[in-house]
């Protein structure tokens, strides 16, 4: 049986055909939410910002949170796997971190409920970054005077955890926000925003039923309470083209994660935000281009054949979502006092 979670991506592709005008079309907030648990805080901030980008949480001393989500790019790596320790290659094309926040769960099969345990996953993963455990990682962090005094600021005296480390990342990740797209101020009112052509897309959005799973302010579903998740059953129509180019049943989705027969090929609605910028597409990043995810999200999820001119449209309203990515100084990292790093 299905669950509500799921029942609400099932419901939702029953969606009659929809014009713009009668969506309740959202602009991206400038400010993630943030859990009671961990208050954003600029030490915090800036203790997860080093974190983030420091390659000794990797157990070759190589990759680092940003290797796979890069923040200088869309904030993932463009490719269909990404590479982790040994050169081995994940088996899913890494999500991106940007306005990750508004996720009510965290990667593809959602098996994370927030970011604080997304953050502490791939450090540990023997194919991401490998290292043997996180007390390894806070050995290491502890032997490096600068870390042990951002640690101190950021949440106080003999700090440096396991916890504390996901919590400074995480915090770090809810200021990578990118509002103020050219549909962020169409839907505030600047009508010039948006091209004929993208205001023919974003109908053409509406009416297709795009919209039935990617609502809300960041395209991924309704907005939710952190854990509870928003997931569709991916492909919905079966097509044994699409099936045999790309493979798409070959990776049974949530199941993964619940070992649940009802979740099998159930994904995480991921964000349409920055999407010009994120290929290759779906969660084996098999689909190289834009133009070529559209036609098949129309044709797996919806049962629908579009022409390549309403693709065009659909692709131009999708590039409209690119949003205006924050300024980001790359952090100065701490050193070990008086002895060299050493990989394992």
């Amino acid at each position: 049986m299905f669950n509500i979670k799921q029942m609400a991506g099932v419901l939702s592709l029953t969606v009659l055909s929809l014009t713009a005008s009668a969506i309740d079309w959202q602009a991206l907030p400038a400010k993630a939410p943030e859990p009671a648990g961990n208050p954003t805080t600029p030490a915090k901030v800036e203790l997860g910002k080093m974190l983030y980008h420091d390659v000794r949480l990797s157990s070759n001393g190589v990759l680092s949170c940003n290797s796979c989500h890069n923040v200088m790019a869309g904030g993932e790596d463009n490719r269909s796997g990404s590479i982790g320790v040994k050169n081995q290659v994940g088996g899913r094309s890494a999500p991106t971190v940007w306005n990750s926040a508004f996720n009510s769960v965290q990667f593809w099969d959602g098996r994370a409920p927030s970011l604080e345990a997304q953050a502490k996953g791939p450090v540990t993963n023997p194919i991401e970054m490998g290292m043997k455990s996180w007390d390894d990682v806070v050995a290491r962090l502890q032997q490096m005077p600068e870390y042990v005094k951002a640690f101190n600021l950021a949440f106080g005296d003999n700090s440096i955890s396991a916890d504390n480390a996901a919590k400074a990342i995480a915090s770090y990740e809810r200021t990578l926000i990118t509002p103020n797209s050219p549909y962020d101020r169409y839907v505030k009112g600047e009508k010039s925003a948006l091209s004929e052509q993208q205001v023919r897309g974003m109908n053409l959005f509406a009416e297709t039923g795009c919209i039935g799973c990617h609502s809300g302010p960041a395209f991924m579903g309704p907005q939710l309470p952190e854990g509870t998740g928003f997931y569709q059953k991916f492909p919905n129509f079966e097509n044994g083209v699409f099936e045999a180019k790309y493979g798409f049943s070959n990776d049974v989705g949530r199941y993964e994660a619940t070992k649940q027969d009802a979740d099998k090929h159930f994904f995480k609605v991921p964000t349409l935000r920055n999407i010009a910028l994120t290929a290759p597409y779906f969660h084996n990043g098999k689909v190289e281009t834009l133009q070529e995810a559209v036609r098949v999200m129309a044709k797996v999820q919806l049962n629908k054949e579009l022409t390549d001119a309403q693709i065009d449209d659909v692709v131009a309203f999708l590039n409209g979502l690119t949003g205006e990515f924050p300024k980001i100084e790359m952090p100065r990292l701490p050193i070990y006092a008086n002895k060299a790093f050493k990989a394992e």
